[in-house]
């Protein structure tokens, strides 16, 4: 019979066509998702190595921004694209929280994708209006506390890191402020630049330079250690907030069902632009830094995404606040 061999040969065309497909690629220009508005924080870290990726591929990476739902609009369009490796999604820790703030989601989080690897961790400041009265983080808890109906928290709208950020502040200080979403990070900042808003909690890739323009007040940040950029600052568990002590994370992936051989080759890619001294010193700028080579994988995006999800998923079921 004819059909052993037949299926004999095409086996073999198989395993042939995939070692070939990731010798060729790429070809075209690569499209990089960022599910936020331009200009924004994850806008920001994607342009940093977005240039320095498509010198190594050889291949334009351009960064397309599909902003809205949290983030979650444009994760599913790269959930639904074609898995050939032209198309990418960098996303941050909401990649995580969405799984749980969105109980109809289009995609599942956890196997829509395939994984490339983690790119940086930025650390969020607990920032004001630059005439807020408190003069520093103990005075800040103590006057959030005694007015919290009257104080109002800006964000970047349901599932931003902002959002995230506010949350856990509001749960520490157990004070329910008044929040304030708002379709995207610059219309935030704009209100707490104007004095229209008292508070926001934000990354620092979204917050140093009106922090050191002195145009707004900065009380602590959430990383382990003080930042080199801002030494005066406490850190949130310096001053008694250990439940603040995070960063907002961010990784890139692909549709699931992406060749391995390409997500491996992106991932080499992402490994190179994460060493580049400009990228480093780019970051550095904003008061975060490159992830090392052995978290700019597959597996390391994986793990982080499987745990961060274990973790945020009782803070947001104890806030109770979903966005469906």
């Amino acid at each position: 019979m004819a059909y052993p061999k037949l299926l004999g040969a095409l086996c073999a065309a198989t395993l042939l066509a995939a070692p070939a497909f990731a010798q060729d690629w790429p070809q075209r220009q690569i499209t990089m998702v960022v599910p936020f508005s331009a200009g924004g924080p994850t806008d920001t870290v994607a342009r940093m190595v977005a240039e320095r990726m498509s010198a190594d591929l050889g291949q334009q990476i351009i960064v397309e921004n599909i902003g809205g739902a949290g983030g979650t609009l444009g994760a599913a369009n790269v959930a639904k694209a074609d898995p050939d490796g032209y198309t990418v999604l960098l996303h941050h820790i909401g990649m995580a929280t969405s799984a749980t703030l969105y109980r109809n989601l289009a995609y599942d989080t956890l196997n829509a994708f395939e994984y490339v690897g983690l790119v940086t961790e930025v650390p969020m400041v607990v920032t004001a209006r630059k005439d807020f009265e408190p003069a520093d983080f103990t005075a800040f808890k103590d006057y959030v506390k005694a007015n919290a109906d009257q104080l109002t928290l800006a964000n970047a709208g349901i599932g931003a890191a902002s959002h995230l950020c506010g949350m856990l502040l509001m749960q520490a200080l157990e004070a329910p402020l008044v929040t304030v979403p708002y379709k995207g990070t610059g219309p935030a900042m704009t209100d707490l630049l104007g004095g229209q808003t008292d508070i926001m909690c934000d990354q620092t890739t979204n917050t140093t330079q009106q922090i050191k323009g002195g145009t707004i007040k900065a009380y602590a940040v959430t990383s382990p250690e003080r930042l080199e950029l801002f030494p005066d600052l406490p850190t949130a568990k310096e001053g008694g907030v250990e439940t603040m002590e995070f960063g907002i994370w961010h990784g890139i992936y692909a549709p699931k069902g992406t060749p391995a051989e390409v997500t491996e080759r992106l991932s080499q890619a992402l490994q190179v632009a994460l060493a580049d001294e400009g990228v480093a010193k780019a970051m550095a700028d904003l008061g975060t830094a490159p992830e090392p080579a052995e978290n700019a994988t597959p597996a390391a995006l994986k793990a982080k995404l499987e745990s961060e999800i274990a973790r945020w998923k009782p803070v947001i079921e104890a806030a109770g606040v979903y966005a469906d």
